[in-house]
């Protein structure tokens, strides 16, 4: 698919000025936007790095070792995904960094993934709450959420134990088929066509 730099622009001003045509040009804009989406992730991703927080490696490296251990333990694609992507919101959202991830995948994961990530920041919480004098178990606020177990889980195996300097940990040139493969295609968005199941455009 063409850039969107070399399709066709529109020229109205105002939004009410625009016609089906114009809105025609704008959408092959988007589904080109939108096709590069895993390339920008990556190049987020990339951020992370230099930066440990404190930690005994930096940001990128524990997203890295989170998504290693995932797919080393046989979890499918999305789920790597997430492990990945959990804490891609630390650069902007350094107090809700939980919820900006969950936000970026919510349209191309399951409920259930999407919530696992969204909730992460609380489930990790039960480590390293307690040092800082906050609640430890502010996670059991969530104890009859049907996803509880998914997310304590997620945060035993891949997260709390994901500062391993000495881990083989794989690069992310490993996880860009993974991202394209999971970045491809939405599946919910107030922009999909109901009887096809696509972005319009």
């Amino acid at each position: 698919m063409a850039g969107s730099e070399e399709l066709e622009q529109t020229t109205f001003t105002a939004m009410r000025q625009a016609s089906r045509e114009d809105y025609q040009k704008i959408g092959r804009h988007s589904l080109a936007y939108l096709s590069e989406l895993p390339g920008r992730i990556l190049t987020h991703l990339e951020i992370l790095s230099g930066d440990t927080g404190g930690y005994a490696v930096d940001r990128l490296t524990h997203s890295l070792q989170s998504a290693t251990r995932a797919q080393r333990d046989g979890r499918d694609d999305e789920y790597v995904a997430c492990a990945l992507l959990h804490d891609i919101g630390d650069t902007l959202a350094c107090t809700n960094h939980a919820q900006l991830a969950a936000t970026v995948l919510e349209p191309f994961v399951s409920e259930k993934n999407h919530w696992i990530v969204e909730h992460h920041g609380i489930f990790q919480g039960y480590y390293f709450f307690h040092h800082l004098g906050l609640e430890r178990d502010m996670r059991d606020r969530f104890r009859d959420h049907p996803h509880w177990k998914d997310c304590a889980e997620f945060c035993e195996k891949y997260d709390q134990n994901s500062f391993d300097p000495a881990y083989d940990t794989l690069p992310l040139e490993h996880f860009e088929p993974l991202v394209a493969k999971v970045f491809a295609e939405p599946r919910k968005s107030i922009y999909l066509n109901e009887e096809t199941g696509r972005i319009v455009g």
